[in-house]
């Protein structure tokens, strides 16, 4: 694969804006949905515009072991790699053992229930273009909440571990309610570090939702996929971006790729068009920067503040 074969010619304006991001949000693989590329091959793409660092996601797995498996090809790769865990099926949902095991190791991410949570499995129930498996996962759906209700004890444990480790906790796909719990939970055991995956995406959170999230130290992620043309769907127009930056403010918005799936552009090539168009439509560079770099560098613990 040629790193750079779609690329754009970056002006120095855009490479000055660009210097120093960190992607929280990058697919690269192993993976059992295809991949278009590795946790290594991915630190080098990240290297056309000098991050600082990348968190890569699997939906199924702890992804800290896929990178301590590679420290040898990573040793000498330009863009730090960090990993962590989903509280999906695959690793017995909200399982305080998956959660430690992946800090142990040095992971700087426990993900809420994705592809588990009921929220995903009913905006998923039909075919729309979510990736599919290579086989049946016998994936079972995952809750926060015990029989009776409540947050579950492991929902407790899990976000204490989390608050002890000072590491990034995010509400994966789960819905509004469901997630406003998880993170008032979290709020109150300690966890300072907290994002709200695409609000409009999958989660559908409500403004009152979004609102009461912000109050419990919760951060509002949108993704460079949603808005590239080269990239299905959902494929909204930029001004879409614009109107939630204005909304939220860029002091608690983030803005990470989402990338790395087979057949949709790489990550470093989404920042370069989709930063260019924030620029073209009157967002400040300070603003950009707020939001590509420094709360995507506090959520990752390479801060103490955004």
């Amino acid at each position: 694969m040629s790193i750079a074969e779609e690329a754009r010619t970056p002006t120095p304006g855009l490479l000055k804006v660009l210097d120093g991001t960190v992607d929280l949000h990058c697919h690269s693989g192993p993976s059992p949905f295809p991949r278009r590329f590795d946790h290594v091959e991915a630190s080098y793409d990240g290297a056309r515009i000098n991050m600082r660092a990348i968190l890569c996601k699997s939906h199924h797995h702890n992804t800290v072991m896929d990178l301590l498996a590679m420290r040898t090809p990573l040793a000498d790769a330009p863009t730090p790699m960090y990993g962590g865990v989903a509280l999906n099926s695959e690793v017995g949902g909200v399982n305080p053992s998956a959660v430690a095991v992946a800090i142990t190791m040095g992971g700087r991410c426990v993900w809420g229930p994705t592809v588990s949570a009921a929220q995903h499995r009913r905006a998923h129930s039909h075919d729309d273009g979510f990736p599919s498996a290579t086989g049946d996962l016998h994936e079972k759906e995952v809750s926060i909440f015990d029989e009776t209700g409540d947050i579950s004890a492991d929902t407790h444990l899990v976000t204490r571990l989390v608050a002890e480790a000072g590491i990034l906790l995010t509400g994966g796909h789960l819905d509004g309610e469901s997630m406003k719990a998880f993170f008032r939970t979290a709020r109150d055991n300690g966890v300072r570090r907290m994002l709200l995956h695409h609000p409009d995406f999958i989660v559908n959170a409500s403004e009152t939702d979004i609102e009461e999230m912000l109050t419990y130290g919760a951060f509002v992620e949108h993704e460079l996929s949603m808005y590239h043309p080269k990239v299905p769907a959902p494929a909204w127009p930029i001004e879409r971006l614009v109107d939630w930056i204005e909304k939220i403010g860029p002091e608690r918005t983030v803005i990470n790729s989402d990338l790395g799936q087979q057949g949709n552009p790489l990550p470093v090539d989404a920042y370069l068009l989709i930063v260019q168009q924030l620029l073209d439509h009157g967002v400040p560079e300070a603003d950009i920067r707020q939001m590509i770099c420094r709360n995507t560098a506090y959520l990752l613990g390479l801060e103490e503040t955004n």
